[in-house]
This record gives C-alpha cells, structure tokens and sequence, in this order.
C-alpha cells in the first residue's frame, strides 16, 4: 500500500440512479455527517444540499493518480466517497482498498446495474458472463461469445449499443438478440430490443446496461471459437509466423496459465500463444515481444479480433527489448533461440515456479534443448503432426515439420541448483553458448 489508512474510515456508498431516495438510512447518514464528499458530478448532484452540507470535491481525471492525493489533502476528516451500486464491483472500492487498506473503509453497497440487469431479464446472476468496456475497447466482448451464451456489457456511454451489435456483426453473431436496459433502478426506467443484425436504434441514455444473448451465424466465414487453447489457425491473421493449432495447445498445456499471471511470449509472430494465454482467464496478462514492426502491428490486430486487447506489444529484439519489463510468471521463447544472452535474461527475469517453455524446429537449437534437457531435467518432446491431404485418387498423409519442445519449472530458492546456476557449467559450444 503507498499510504497509510487515515485515522478516521472513509466511508464508501454505492449510489443507483435512484439517488438520495435509494439510499438505506445508515447510508443516508453517514453522508450526511460526511465533511468532504467525494465523487463524481453526476453522483454529487445526486445529493440534496440540505440534507448533505459537507465539502463536495469532483474526481479529477485520470482518477487513479488522484486518490492517494485527495486522500492526504483531506486527512483527519470525515470523507464519504460516492460510487455506482456495488462499489467493489468494477467501482473505485478497489482503488480505495489497494491504496489505503480494506479496513480504512466502511463501505455501503447499493445494488450493482448486474444485479438489476438480471433482475430484470430473469437471468440468474451466477450464469451470466459479464464484461465492462467502460475505459476499455469494446473488443474485449469477442472473449465471452458463444452460442447459447448471456452476456452482460457495462456501457461506457450512449454510442456502446451501436458498437456492441457492430462486433456481434463483425464476429458472426449478427442473429444475437440485444436488449438496453437504460438508468436502471430510477424512475426514467427504460428499455428496447433488437437484433445486432438489424440494429437500428440511434444512441439513448448514457447511463446503460446492454444484454445480449450469443446467437452465432452458421452461415458467417470467421471460424467457430471454442473456450480451450488450440483456435483454428484460420482465426488468425498471419505470414506463416504462427504456431500451428496442435503444436499451439501442447505450448499451452505446458505453459500452464492461472489466473492474473503474466506471460512473456518472445517472438511472437502472430501473437497466437499470448492471445490464447490471456483467453484462458480475463485476469490473464502477456507481454508479445516482436522485433518485425509490421508483425508487431499483426499481433495487436489479432488481439483486438479474438477479444484481448489489452495484450502488450513490444517492438524490438530480445533479449534488449526485455529490459525494464515485469517479472513474468511463465517464458515461451518461439523463435531467436540462439540470440545471445536470451535464454539468460528470459531464465533471471522469470520468478521462481515459473515456467519456460521453448520450441524449435532447427537441429541447432534442438542440440541447445537436448543439452540443456540433458543437465536439468524438466520435459523434452518431439511434437509431430501429420494431416490428411488428397494423394491422386487417394488420401495420404503429410508431415508437419516436427517441433522440439523443451519445458522447465524454475526452481524455488530453497530447491537449490537450477538452470542458471553458476555452479553449473556451460559447455564451451558455438551451440550452448547462449543458454541460461
């Protein structure tokens, strides 16, 4: 935490669109005695002057950089900071909560747009996926679909309707049904309907839910996405850099994803492997490090269309583009194996219990791989897929260009000598010289 709890709790109350009148009595209150109410001015107009006298103060933007700020400012006072329904849901509690610790807080929840949502459509709450694209690219929504599905988008403002049922289009979902559900809770209630195919609806109210219901267009090109690591190779733009389906979900497998970790995926091509890792998981995080601008470019197309724009993209060669990076939970190197100094750099940053896993389709980097296999353990396995193509008259097989894998836990600190040790050796070869 970088500041400590002040003495006095800061209060938290989620707000609907109902207003003062929403509000329980102990909410009511504690605004009331409140010396310095903070929050947004739409959520600040929301208050009756008589009723809550104390210093309003208006969320600067960018807002997270302010609260540590306006918390010092106003220390030793009584503060009460205002927040859409639930504030720890997708609200500024969490800010609040990193910065000054869950017990400087008295929080009063109110209930969340979700919760009204599904209140409202009948939806059970536990079933419904949801996905907010408040200042976050719409893009984000390709992640969740999936025939059958529910989704439930937190707007960030009238236009998202019109751009939640472009991407259904786009994605092949055109026959999802699509329902806004405007200032939920107050009494300017309102709702309408329609297709993403045949949406037509100019922009309403800012204040917005959007609920959609996955309907997939059999008829439409882009390829069926399933949930699992191994997408069709077709999803993705490419120039033949790309990890292949079947070679792509045994990286996966090895890699190992859990929620909130963070991948290195050096080399990345088409981006393929670090898409697929933050898919896994929205906590999910990837940092794709490509030294080919036009590739780099490729890559960050390829995440918005598959639903995870917020992959990292770095342009350079590694290991110097690795520099100033976060430590990562997991290292797939898929191509420049033999570049100096890159396994070392990518074996030092990664955190202990971390993974790495490295493929190849060169005899001089298998040669690396099989030494380095040979010295400290971990997996090494040949990867080989053939696939059915028409021989004459006939069918045959053709061979894929195996891939060598090689796939390592770093050790904890008490596990003693890993890779990277420097009391392991390194064999003095043009073929070794680079490994960790």
């Amino acid at each position: 935490m970088s500041s400590a709890a002040p003495p006095i709790p800061v209060t938290v109350v989620g707000l609907g669109a109902d207003g003062w009148a929403g509000l329980a009595a102990s909410a009511r209150a504690a605004l009331a005695s409140a010396e310095v109410l903070i929050g947004g001015p739409r959520q600040l107009d929301l208050l009756p002057a008589a009723e809550c006298g104390g210093l309003r103060v208006a969320w600067p933007s960018p807002l997270r950089p302010a609260v540590p700020k306006l918390m010092a400012e106003h220390a030793g006072r009584r503060i009460a900071v205002l927040a859409s329904g639930d504030p720890m849901f997708y609200g500024i509690g969490r800010a609040l909560s990193e910065e000054l610790g869950p017990g400087a807080l008295r929080v009063h929840p109110h209930p969340s747009s979700v919760s009204y949502a599904c209140a409202r459509l009948g939806w059970p709450v536990e079933d419904t996926e949801v996905v907010t694209v408040v200042g976050r690219p719409v893009a984000r929504l390709a992640a969740a679909l999936s025939e059958g599905r529910r989704v439930l988008v937190l707007s960030a403002g009238a236009a998202t309707p019109g751009e939640i049922a472009a991407l259904l289009r786009e994605r092949g979902f055109g026959p999802s049904r699509m329902r806004v559900l405007e200032q939920l809770g107050s009494e300017r209630e309102d709702a309408y309907e329609g297709t993403a195919a045949h949406w037509e609806h100019p922009p309403g109210d800012p204040l917005n839910v959007v609920a959609v219901d996955c309907r997939r267009d059999p008829a439409h090109p882009a390829p069926r996405l399933g949930s699992t690591p191994g997408l069709p190779d077709a999803a993705y733009e490419h120039d033949g850099q790309l990890t292949k389906r079947h070679v792509r979900a045994a990286t996966l497998c090895a890699l190992a994803p859990a929620p909130g970790e963070l991948l290195w995926d050096i080399g990345g091509g088409s981006g393929s492997i670090g898409i697929e890792w933050m898919r896994t998981h929205p906590s999910c995080r990837a940092v794709a490090v490509e030294r080919v601008p036009a590739r780099a470019a490729r890559i960050t197309r390829n995440a918005a269309a598959l639903g995870v724009p917020g992959l990292r993209v770095v342009v350079g060669a590694a290991p110097a583009a690795l520099e100033g990076l976060p430590a990562p939970d997991a290292v797939f190197i898929g191509g420049g194996l033999t570049a100096q100094g890159l396994l070392d750099a990518a074996w030092a940053a990664l955190v202990p219990g971390g993974r790495l896993v490295v493929n190849t389709v060169t005899l001089e980097s298998e040669a690396v791989l099989t030494d380095r296999y040979r010295r400290h353990g971990g997996d090494l396995v040949k990867l080989a897929v053939a696939h059915a193509v028409p021989v004459g008259g006939f069918t045959g097989w053709r061979q894929a260009m195996p891939v060598t894998q090689w796939s390592v836990t770093k050790p904890l600190p008490e596990s003693g000598p890993g890779p990277g040790s420097p009391s392991e050796p390194v064999h003095d070869t043009a073929s070794a010289k680079d490994l960790p």
